[in-house]
């Protein structure tokens, strides 16, 4: 066996979408902050991202979770998201996908019937709490940063799409709120492809002409996600296509976007206090979001959304990389 690398990995999935946890064979990223390790990975280390997310090892819709010592005194870990698109500032499914793995790998102390554990991100500390039985992880309850309403009834010329009316929100990343009926589209996987190019026209637009900006750290700004309402949700009880860059669909009811959709809700008047929303991705999962706090974002009102889901084990693994092999970044195709 002949590998100029071994990188290892604990292969989860959180409510139908993957989450490949990195365990080992990168070492330490340099930086004092989980957002400086995210900056020098992205200068200096892209091509692992590549290998680990693209094919033949990754997939389109493929994303992960590279952990690292953790940067604050009392986290247990630091953790880098990567996916297709490059690396994110906070992924709420593959926090829920790392802290299940950790629990189940007994790579932090285990306490029944909750194990809460801390991780730094380069959005900030985020803490999950893992509900434990017999040693398995049977749910995990994510306090996530900060969410906020960066904007209400956005409009936006978008080419093949006329004029659409859009909301802005941050949940750890930033997200698009359109509702399917304004662009005459049915919320039905049938019509995912129409869906999806939607979408990203959406983005580029936006990119292009309204760029959001993070009011507290400049690193984390543009829109890579736009969450297709239904139609015929409601205030409480939400489902949603969530289109993603390059190209792909979350299966999962999308941790962030959760987040930022609950922060949206609150904007809007459509919920209050600590009210739960459920909130169904696109192939019927379903992640369940509520504000536990308040604070502020820069000079917006922000919230702090606690989101609950749930993720499972799917393999574990060594990925290696042959010298000879024409493909050391992977390929897109």
């Amino acid at each position: 066996m002949h590998s100029s690398m071994i990188i290892s990995a604990i292969d989860t999935h959180t409510e139908g979408m993957p989450t490949r946890v990195i365990t080992g064979g990168i070492g330490t990223v340099p930086g004092t902050t989980m957002a400086e390790r995210r900056t020098h990975f992205i200068e200096h280390l892209d091509g692992l991202r590549k290998l680990l997310v693209n094919e033949p090892r990754g997939h389109a819709a493929m994303s992960g979770a590279i952990l690292q010592p953790a940067t604050t005194d009392d986290g247990h870990y630091g953790v880098l998201f990567i996916e297709v698109s490059g690396l994110l500032p906070m992924c709420g499914h593959g926090t829920i996908g790392v802290a299940t793995a950790l629990v189940e790998a007994g790579m932090v102390p285990v306490t029944e019937p909750v194990t809460e554990i801390r991780l730094d991100t380069p959005a900030g500390r985020v803490v999950a709490s893992v509900a434990v039985s017999n040693g398995h992880a049977d749910a995990v309850t994510l306090r996530n940063v900060p969410a906020y309403c960066d904007s209400l009834d956005n409009d936006i010329e978008v080419p093949g799409l006329g004029t659409v009316r859009y909301d802005m929100a941050y949940g750890g990343n930033f997200y698009a709120i359109v509702d399917l009926a304004t662009l005459d589209l049915p919320f039905d996987r049938a019509e995912k492809d129409r869906i999806l190019a939607s979408g990203l026209r959406i983005m580029q637009a936006i990119n292009e002409f309204r760029r959001p900006v993070h009011p507290e750290d400049k690193q984390i700004a543009g829109c890579k996600h736009v969450l297709f309402l239904d139609p015929a949700s409601e205030p409480a009880y939400t489902r949603h296509a969530m289109a993603i860059h390059p190209g792909w669909f979350d299966r999962s009811p999308c941790g962030t976007g959760t987040s930022a959709l609950l922060a949206r809700q609150h904007a809007r008047g459509l919920l209050s206090g600590d009210q739960v929303l459920r909130n169904d991705s696109f192939i019927g999962t379903t992640f369940h979001a509520r504000a536990v706090d308040t604070t502020t974002v820069g000079a917006a009102p922000a919230i702090v959304p606690a989101i609950t889901g749930r993720a499972w084990l799917t393999g574990t693994a060594n990925y290696l990389l042959d010298p000879t092999d024409p493909f050391p970044e992977g390929f897109v195709f």
